[in-house]
This record gives structure tokens, sequence and C-alpha cells, in this order.
């Protein structure tokens, strides 16, 4: 009796290793032509066709393979620049005035002298001609054309004189002076902090820029100024632009005949909002039913941002720009005007509103055995904070406590079901300020999660996850192109070396596949909620995940343990649901319809990037918070912790503050040099050692709001 055959489960690998052996596999068969199929038969990999594909197209992309009419790839022949080649690429520049132009098509970077130029600043799309110079291995070229500017608007200080007005601006790329007539000094007076805009670009005839003052935010100093340098040096635009602000007048919140005769009407069924204290924009809604057949219908409403915001408009070109809303400490540039987030699109109680919709049937195992998705009418009849409605399920009475209670049942299945399939739980500390009436920092606490925040969560997650699981099945026989919210395996050398250190602190973790490393990282988070000393696994695990982004390549979202994802749930700040309410909508009632998937990834692509700028924003004024906090406190003792290491100092998290600051190395009494690991350092003349996690007593020695940095020195009890 011949034995059966054990079949081993392919390894799944990350984008980056994919990409990598991809093309050793064309490198080893440079004349040959591959397609997906192909070549995930050669590499024996867990990944899917989709994750294949993606990495195809972004070696493509990238200028290493070839793909012309066929579905398969060839590697690409990569050769010198010619002489005089023209490119197309993205300025890099230095602090010196020269920069390099950073092209998808060369390997090698072209270097242009501050002098060849021509007007283009960091991060402008640029075409250069480019050449080798004699006896130089390195190309250098020349901007000859800007096809694209980064930003066109640059915060500065104003210096008006008797014959001419200039601003000097903030930002260190920015390698002008930007000349103003008098006539568009918009009444800033001499020494203002302002925001111009560029009129008139600098060129060969005229190397200088001119401008005109959008926005006078007045003497330096203030929070306020500083909260808005920090949107403007980021990208951001603090106010909208006149035609963006008409077409929002024009619209109209009455519920229309033909849309009544369109839509499912929702407004009988009981509907409430669940969200924190301060918001204005309530973008979902619940709705809670029992059928006669005993089943749950649970129903997630989604303000309908696409009815008011119709493509190519001068609302939509806006907040495609933005791409998102951005949430400062102490306030929220939104991505549309406050007449749609805060009025027309927040589904606020007692006002039938238009909403897109995610309605479930479950029956009594928890399983869904009907889903609907489309346009709807909802009337919301309660306006819950998270604190109100988590003491209704605490006290165990209140308005809507029956709703609130079988809601709360099932999310909570529904969250053990998803860690159970390998969702990683990273719930990390969120620091929130408490601000006087000028904005200043009075006090600090860690924000809490109770039972109505992971309630509302896993409702948006089971409605993200079920959209994307639906446009991946009726695209079966041809794919349709939607906008997916991917996050990418681990890097492997940094998942070991992770794990290397955390067992030096008594944390073992099982790296043997991308479930046991989840789970490793879930049964790790366990062990740093119950001793503080290991808090600093907490954010070098985060560092060893990727980032996630949005793609149109659908690789799956490793964190949380999900095939098929994507962002529907919040239109009204995040453009990336947009684009999903559009594409969904198209390709419902049995209807097939396909965007350009290239011109879709150009926008993914934007949409991550004006992402992780808002991101920056927001741990800047996070930091620049902290600062401001600190200041009254110079002089204090604190416990704290060491977060990291650079090659001037310790970086060290205050217990009780939550503030990072730094203990210079020529503070202490030794000479320290930082392990190659960046997780410790010895003293060369005593030998101690001092690693990641380790607690220490430090001093405020100095809290400096220009520099948004925190100066520690060691107490004497810590120096001994």
């Amino acid at each position: 009796m011949s034995k059966k055959k054990k079949s081993f489960k392919r390894k799944k690998i990350t984008n980056a290793e994919l990409q990598n052996r991809i093309l050793q596999l064309f490198k080893k068969n440079p004349n040959k032509k591959f397609s997906p199929k192909q070549i995930g038969a050669h590499l024996n990999v867990g990944n899917n066709k989709d994750s294949v594909k993606a990495a195809l197209d972004q070696l493509r992309e990238k200028g290493l393979l070839r793909h012309r009419a066929t579905p398969k790839f060839k590697l690409k022949p990569k050769g010198l620049l010619n002489l005089k080649q023209t490119l197309e690429g993205e300025i890099d520049m230095t602090r010196t005035g020269s920069a390099y132009v950073v092209t998808d098509d060369h390997e090698e970077d072209v270097y242009i002298p501050a002098k060849r130029m021509n007007g283009a600043l960091h991060g402008d799309k640029v075409r250069v001609k480019a050449y080798y110079p004699k006896n130089r291995s390195k190309p250098e070229g020349e901007v000859i054309d800007v096809l694209e500017r980064a930003n066109d608007h640059f915060l500065g200080t104003l210096n008006i004189t008797r014959n001419y007005a200039l601003v000097i601006p903030d930002n260190p790329n920015m390698a002008f002076d930007i000349y103003l007539e008098k006539k568009h000094l918009k009444e800033a007076q001499d020494g203002d902090k302002v925001v111009v805009k560029i009129i008139e670009w600098p060129s060969r005839s005229k190397p200088t820029p001119m401008g005109k003052i959008t926005s006078v935010l007045g003497k330096v100093g203030s929070s306020d100024i500083e909260m808005k340098s920090i949107l403007i040096n980021n990208g951001f635009h603090l106010d909208f632009p006149d035609e963006v602000m008409k077409e929002a007048k024009k619209l109209q919140p009455h519920i229309t005949a033909q849309e009544e005769s369109v839509r499912r009407d929702m407004r009988d069924i009981t509907t409430f909002t669940i969200d924190p204290l301060d918001a204005k924009d309530f973008d979902d809604a619940l709705s809670i039913q029992l059928l006669e057949n005993g089943e749950l219908q649970i129903g997630v409403h989604i303000a309908d941002v696409t009815h008011f915001v119709k493509s190519k408009t001068a609302l939509d070109k806006e907040a495609y720009k933005r791409s998102t809303s951005v949430y400062l400490v102490d306030r929220v540039l939104p991505m549309l005007p406050e007449k749609i987030s805060n009025e027309l699109c927040s589904l606020r109680p007692n006002e039938d509103k238009y909403t897109f919709s995610a309605i479930f049937n479950f029956d009594e195992k928890n399983k869904i055995t009907k889903e609907w998705f489309g346009k709807t009418l909802i009337h919301s009849d309660k306006r819950f904070t998270y604190e109100e409605a988590q003491e209704v399920m605490e006290n165990g009475r209140g308005m809507f406590y029956n709703e609130l209670f079988n809601l709360n049942t099932l999310a909570k299945k529904l969250r053990k079901a998803r860690f159970k399939k390998g969702a990683i739980n990273f719930e990390t500390e969120e620091v929130k300020f408490k601000l006087d009436e000028t904005g200043k920092p009075i006090g600090l606490y860690i924000k809490e999660r109770k039972d109505a925040h992971l309630l509302v969560e896993e409702y948006m997650l089971l409605a993200n996850r079920r959209v994307a699981e639906h446009i991946q099945k009726i695209g079966k026989k041809q794919e349709i192109p939607f906008v997916y919210r991917i996050h990418d395996l681990p890097n492997e050398d940094k998942v070991n070396d992770f794990a290397a250190f955390a067992k030096e602190l008594g944390v073992t973790m099982d790296t043997k596949n991308e479930k046991t490393i989840a789970k490793s990282y879930n049964e790790m988070m366990a062990k740093v909620a119950q001793d503080p000393g290991l808090k600093v696994l907490e954010s070098l695990a985060i560092r060893t995940m990727s980032k996630a982004a949005y793609s149109p390549d659908n690789i799956g979202h490793y964190g949380l343990a999900m095939e098929n994802y994507s962002h529907f749930t919040s239109p009204i700040r995040r453009y990336s649901d947009v684009l999903a309410h559009r594409i969904l909508e198209k390709n419902l009632e049995g209807n097939t319809f396909r965007v350009n998937k290239s011109k879709l990834s150009e926008k993914c692509m934007h949409i991550s990037k004006m992402e992780r700028k808002a991101m920056k924003a927001e741990r800047e004024s996070i930091k620049y918070k902290q600062v401001e906090y600190m200041q009254n406190r110079v002089g204090n003792d604190f416990d704290g912790y060491i977060t990291g290491f650079s090659d001037r100092g310790f970086f060290v998290e205050l217990a009780d503050v939550k503030s990072e600051g730094m203990v210079k190395f020529n503070t202490t009494d030794d000479h320290y040099i930082v392990d190659a690991s960046r997780l410790k350092a010895r003293g060369n003349k005593f030998g101690k050692i001092y690693k990641m996690g380790d607690k220490v007593r430090v001093r405020v020695k100095s809290a400096d709001l220009e520099r948004k940095q925190i100066d520690l020195v060691f107490t004497d009890a810590e120096a001994e």
C-alpha cells in the first residue's frame, strides 16, 4: 500500500523579496520571456497571481523589464546614458542648491549642479538633458523643462523696503526669495509670517520668482502660526480656492423625489452614530433590526459624498489634490469644505441623509447569509459619543441599550474570529492633549479604547472587507480595477533581527512563517501591556512592518489577515473611499464597469503619498505640543525608557508624560559607542552597556520650541 505524499503549503514572500527573485530569474534567462503564471511555477512561492503580476508591473515601471503586446515579460537591457539623452524624473535637492534627478529608467541618479537647475525646486517633475562629463563615470545634467511643480505655495517672512517687497521662504529647499509687487501684499506688515503663491516662476531670462500673498499669519512666535506652518511645509493649502467654495455653496441638502425613487429607504429602521465628543463630520452610522426569520440585519451606512462631489468638478479636483483630511493636535484641515463635511454629508441626528450602505444579514451562528450594497436614505435617531455609548453598555440601561448590546456581542465574535485567522493587534498608545483657550497644552492623557470604539471599528472593517470581496467576485473572469488597501508581508531580515533582540528581553518569537509571526506579535503585545520595560518592543515591531498603501494590484492586507480589503467607510476624509464608491456603484446590479488601471494606479500613488505627508504633519504637531508642554517642566526629574540611539546620544521616552527627548553623549561621564545593530551602546571608559528598553532616571535640561527638541541629562542617581 503506497503512502500518500504529504503536500506542503508554499511559503508566501514579501513584495520586495518577490521582485528580487523574479529579477534573478530573468537575469539567469536574459533572452527568455515569462508570463506571470510561468514565473509563479518557476519560483514555487505561495504568492497569488495578482501579487506576482504586481511585482512584475513594478519592475517594469522601474525600467528593469519589458512588457509589450503579449502577456509575457522580458529583461530590459540597461545601457549607459547616451550623450545628451533627455530624461524625466523628480528633483531631490541638496542643501547646497544642487540636486539629483531620480528616474525610473536608469539605476544611476543624474546630478544637476545648482547653476543648471533653471528654476526647478525640490520635488518637481522635470525633463533633463543628461550626459557624461569628461573623465567622470557619473552622469550629470541640466533641467530643460519643469513638467509639474511639487508646490506653488510657500511659507515665509515678509521683508518690505522702500522700493520692493520680498518673502524669505522658511523651507531650506526653496532656493529663491520671492519678490512681490506692493499691490499683492494683502495688508501684510513688515516681519509678518505669510503664505505666498508663485504667479511667475523663474526662467533663464528672469531668474527671480514673483508671487502674491494669499494668507497673512501675523508675527512669528505663536502656536497657531506653528501649526499652520506644519501644514504648509508638508504641502497642504490652508484655504480652498474660490471656484471650489462657489461650487460647494450651490449644493442643496433636501432629498429630491428623483433620489427617493432610486434609493433603498431605510429611514424607519433604528439607526445611530457613535463618534468622538468633538467630532463634527459623522461619516458612518449603524442600523440594526431583527428580521421575521430570526436573523439580525445590520447596516453600515456611509455618507454619500459622491452624490455631491461629482467627478472632474473643481470640488473633486481639490479633494484629489488634498487626498485626505489632516488631523493636528488642535485642529483639522478638511479634505472637503465644511458645508459638505460638517453639514450636507454629516449624518447628524434627526435629519434625512443620502448614504451608500453595506447591509448584512446574520444567522444565529453569526454567519452572513445575505449582503447588499447600494445607495440608501437614512435618518439617524441618536448621536452617541463613544463615552455615552460605553456608559449605556456598562450600566445595562439607557437609550438603545438592546441594540448596542446586540451590536457589541456580534462585534466581539467578529473580532475573535479575525484574530484567530491571524490579524495582528497593534494597539499603540495614543497621546491626547488638554488645551487651554489659546491652544497651549495644560495636560495630557492616553486615549482609552473600550468596547464602544472597538464595536464601530469592527463593522467598518467588515464593510471594507466585504466590498473588496464583492469586487473580486464579480471580476473573477476579467479583472475590475479597484482601490485596494494593501499591506505587504514584513521584511524577513528585519523580523529575524527583531526576534533576536526580543529574545534578549525574554520574549521568544516563532518566525517560521507569516502566521506564526503574527501570533508571536500578538503574544508580545500582551506582554508589553503588562510590563512597561518591554514597551520599546512595540515601536520596534512596527518598524519591521511594511507600510500600508493604496493600489489596484491586490496583494492582500497582512496586518489584518485579509486577502481582500479596501477603504469604503470614510469618504468625507479620504479620497481613496470616494474612488471606491464610484467604482463600486458602477459595478452593482449586474453591471460591469472598468476604469483605466494605469490611471487608477497613478491616483493610488498620489493618495498614498499625501497620506504619508498627513501622517508626518500629525507627528510634527504632536512633537511641537510635547515640547511646549515640557517648557514648564525644565529642571524636573522623570523616569524614562531608552527608545533608541543615534551617533549623538540616547533617545528616552519619559514614562509619565510620553514625550521623547535626548541625552547627548557629551553630557555623560563616558564616551559611548553605538552597536552596529543600533539596539545598544557601550561606554568606552567604564564599560557600562545601555540597551533599548532600559529604565533610566533623567532631568529635563531644556525644551526648545524652535528646534522642537527636548534635551535631557542623566540624574546623579542614574550616573552612579
